[in-house]
C-alpha cells in the first residue's frame, strides 16, 4: 500500500554556473512506491538525484522530505534523515573488501543491527556473501552494483535513490537487480526513486514514472500508461520492439 508523500520536489531549478540544468521540476514520491524518472542521457536525471541529496543545492524551489524542507541542508545531514543513494557509476571503495564497504554504509545509529542487516543483504544478493572478503575493485560490474545497493541499504533508508543501476550490465544481471528492488519494495515496504535509461525495465517495475527532457518533466503517469504511450515507445522503447 502506498501512502503519504515522502518526497516532494517543487519548482526546483538547479544551475551549474550560469547554465540551468533543471528548469522548474515537480516530482512526488509517495511512501511505499517505486517511482522512476526516465529520459535520454544529459536530460538532467542525475542532477535531480544530486540536488535531492544537497549537492548541488537548488537555486529556486523546494525539496521536502518526510514533511521537512531539506533544500538548504548539507549532504551529510540529509543522509542522516535516512535518504540513501546508490550513485551513478557505483562508486564503491575499490581497495576495501565487500564487508568493509558494507560497514561504511552502516550509520553509527544502526550498528546494533549490523549483523542482521548484513544477513539480509547476503540473502538478497548471495553473490556478495561468496565474495565478502574480496576487494570491491576485483568484483564484476554486476557484483559492484549489488554492493553499491547493499551499502546504501545498510543505512536502513526510508527512501532509496538509485541512479542508473542497469548501466553497462548484461540483461540477465539487470533482471536480477530489478527483481531485488521489487522484493525490497514488496516485502519491506521500501520507497524507491529510480533514475534509469533502460526505460522498459524501469517502467515495468514502477508504480508511477516521469519523463524528463532537457531539464523539464514533460510527461507523467503510471508505469503501465507510459509503457503504452506511443510517444514514449517511439522515443525510449526503440519503437516499441520489446
Amino acid at each position: 500500500m502506498t501512502g503519504q508523500p515522502l518526497l516532494k520536489v517543487q519548482g526546483v531549478e538547479t544551475y551549474y554556473g550560469n547554465i540551468r540544468a533543471l528548469a522548474g521540476i515537480d516530482v512526488e514520491v509517495n511512501q511505499g512506491e517505486i517511482v522512476s524518472l526516465i529520459g535520454a542521457n544529459g536530460a538532467g536525471k542525475s542532477t535531480l538525484m544530486m540536488t535531492i541529496c544537497g549537492s548541488p543545492q537548488a537555486r529556486n524551489g523546494a525539496v521536502v522530505f518526510d514533511g521537512r524542507d531539506i533544500t538548504r541542508m548539507p549532504t551529510h545531514e540529509i543522509a542522516r534523515l535516512r535518504i540513501a543513494q546508490s550513485p551513478e557509476g557505483r562508486r564503491i571503495f575499490p581497495r576495501m573488501s565487500v564487508m568493509e564497504n558494507l560497514q561504511m554504509g552502516a550509520g553509527l545509529d544502526n550498528l546494533r543491527y549490523f549483523n542482521e542487516d548484513v544477513e539480509k543483504i547476503f540473502t538478497l544478493f548471495p553473490r556478495l556473501k561468496e565474495r565478502q572478503t574480496q576487494r570491491g575493485g576485483t568484483l564484476s560490474g554486476g557484483e559492484q552494483q549489488m554492493l553499491s545497493i547493499g551499502r546504501a541499504l545498510m543505512a536502513r533508508p526510508k527512501l532509496l535513490l538509485l541512479d542508473e543501476p542497469s548501466l553497462g550490465l548484461a540483461p540477465l544481471i539487470v533482471k536480477g537487480i530489478f527483481e531485488a528492488i521489487k522484493k525490497l519494495n514488496k516485502e519491506e515496504g521500501l520507497t524507491v526513486f529510480l533514475v534509469e535509461q533502460n526505460a522498459f525495465a524501469a517502467l515495468r517495475l514502477s508504480d508511477r514514472a516521469y519523463v524528463m527532457v532537457n531539464g523539464k518533466v514533460t510527461m507523467s503517469g503510471s508505469g503501465k500508461e507510459l509503457l503504452a504511450n506511443p510517444e514514449v515507445r517511439a522515443a525510449y522503447l526503440e519503437g516499441g520492439r520489446h
